[in-house]
């Protein structure tokens, strides 16, 4: 199954975001997790994907240990971060190899230290470029790609981003993904704008519940996503009890993808940071005939 597959009529597209464990250890807590996501039966589960070589090994080892234990379609990301369009041929092909048939197609931020991106010679500048080249090169695959609620960070206006965000789906992308949010109103107005430019293929909501308030401000100034003041109150009340903080943003979350859910969206794609206890409580929250 590919990415394109999850959603249609019948179908929710349940996804949860891993990354790559640097340790042996965080492999083998990795996996206990996911037995707990697993039992919710998620359309499919992708890893991200280290810039410059730096886990892309280990990203192949995670989503090839996924559907090797799980039987489940997996999804490996990949960005224009100093690849070249050879090298970035032979990651897919040896991803191909170990049956992962979707990819998560994503420009990449600029490496550490510096503030512009800049493309590697041979490489690609930005992200419909990556995924024409992909479509192109391996038409099979299924592709989704970013979508920024409240707008990217580098993108001088809303309209603009969203214009960058149809050239990448026009290249072939099936499936757009949104980046982190704390404001559904956001996620509506993105849609909306969305629909309005042609942008006719599933948009799926991403959510991150909080489970340390320090953790997601960082997380949040890093991707341009604000928390609505509420909910920061809330956190910050609770700034020296991490079992109140974990209760707030699970309480958060539910209320989100329960209003996110009413409103007809495809899927969600939960960023679990490598761990199940938040993204189970919400699903264990949510009215049984509310995910079909």
């Amino acid at each position: 199954m590919t990415i394109r597959d999850a959603y249609g009529p019948g179908r929710f597209g349940l996804s949860f975001e891993l990354f790559p464990p640097k340790t042996a250890e965080g492999m083998t807590s990795l996996f206990q997790h996911l037995d707990q996501l697993v039992a919710y039966r998620p359309s499919y589960i992708t890893c991200t994907f280290g810039a410059g070589g730096s886990t892309q090994d280990r990203t192949l080892e995670v989503i090839a240990g996924v559907r090797q234990k799980y039987q489940l379609p997996v999804a490996t990301h990949l960005t224009c971060v100093g690849l070249t369009a050879p090298q970035i041929r032979n990651y897919l092909a040896r991803s191909w190899d170990q049956g992962v048939h979707n990819v998560v197609a994503l420009r990449g931020d600029p490496p550490r230290g510096e503030t512009s991106f800049n493309p590697v010679v041979g490489g690609f500048r930005y992200g419909n470029e990556l995924v024409e080249f992909i479509r192109r090169q391996f038409p099979s695959l299924g592709i989704a790609v970013g979508g920024y609620p409240e707008k990217h960070l580098e993108a001088p206006s809303l309209q603009v981003d969203l214009e960058n965000l149809k050239r990448k789906v026009d290249a072939g992308a099936d499936v757009v993904i949104t980046q982190l949010f704390y404001d559904n109103a956001d996620f509506f107005r993105f849609r909306d704008r969305c629909r309005e430019l042609g942008i006719d293929k599933p948009i799926v909501p991403g959510l991150l519940p909080v489970t340390n308030g320090a953790q997601i401000q960082r997380i949040a100034a890093l991707c341009g996503a604000k928390l609505p003041p509420p909910f920061l109150a809330a956190l910050q009340q609770r700034a020296d009890d991490p079992a109140g903080q974990f209760e707030v943003g699970v309480e958060f979350a539910t209320r989100q993808a329960e209003e996110l859910l009413a409103a007809g969206v495809p899927g969600i794609h939960f960023y679990v940071l490598n761990k199940s206890e938040a993204a189970c409580r919400v699903l264990a929250a949510l009215p049984p005939q509310s995910i079909p």
